[in-house]
Parts: structure tokens; sequence; C-alpha cells
């Protein structure tokens, strides 16, 4: 039997739900490189994050990611936060990420994000997470 959100959530409290991307495609491509183990690694729009947005990622604390629907996907736990700003971004951090060739594509792909979300600059802070999949509720 499936687990509801709800019950995941009353057995992990601290749990804060996201979905990631900004579209029910991106979301399902993002969670299958999760799903894989490719993708280790996100990163955000620092100014997304705290008064009025979602709360800053804790080391330790095990997050729900949600299906486009809203639906559990997954659960991950946080192993690392850093900030960074968009224009110092290296390759390794790209790696994680599991989705991108190079450096160069993470920054069109990005960039093409944060425009979408009209919060693109060269020098914008970035929140820049590890994680590992603690389970799948697929």
């Amino acid at each position: 039997m499936k687990q509801t959100l709800q019950e995941i959530i009353d057995t992990n409290p601290e749990a804060e739900t996201f979905r990631y991307g900004d579209s029910p495609e991106l979301c399902a491509e993002i969670l299958a490189l999760v799903r894989s183990g490719k993708k280790t690694a996100t990163c955000d729009a620092a100014s997304a994050y705290g008064k009025g947005g979602d709360a800053w990622p804790e080391v330790g604390r095990r997050d729900v990611a949600l299906n486009w629907d809203g639906t559990p996907a997954v659960m991950v736990e946080t192993v690392e936060v850093s900030t960074r700003r968009f224009c110092d971004m290296d390759e390794a951090f790209v790696a994680a990420q599991g989705e991108f060739c190079d450096l160069a594509h993470w920054r069109a792909g990005y960039e093409a994000y944060f425009r979408r979300a009209g919060v693109f600059s060269e020098d914008m802070k970035l929140m820049c997470e590890r994680f590992t999949l603690i389970e799948d509720y697929a």
C-alpha cells in the first residue's frame, strides 16, 4: 500500500515538500535522474528561500520531492548546503546535478530557468544542495 503525503509528513514532521523544475515534463525528467542515482545535487536561486519562500535546506533533514500532481515521489536527505554566485558555478557541482553535459550546458539551462522566474543575473546567489535518495514512493 502506498503512503499518502499526509502519512509521510506525520512520520517526518520536519520534512519540507517541494517540486523539481517549473513544468510537469522537467519535474518528471529530474525525478527520473534522482531515482537512477545520476542526480545527487541541485541548486536554486537563494532568493526563493526564507521569508515568504521555502525553508532553507538543512544538513540531515529529510524532505519530500513531489510529482507535479502533488503526490509524493521521493524522500531525499540533505548532506551538504552551500552558496555561490551563478558566475562561480563549477564543473564538479554541475556533474553531480546529472542533467547537464558540461558547465556551458548548465549555464544555458539555468539562465533560461531563472529568466522564466524573473530572477536571473550573472552574480545572483544560489543555494547549492547535495543530497542522497532515502526512499522512492513509486
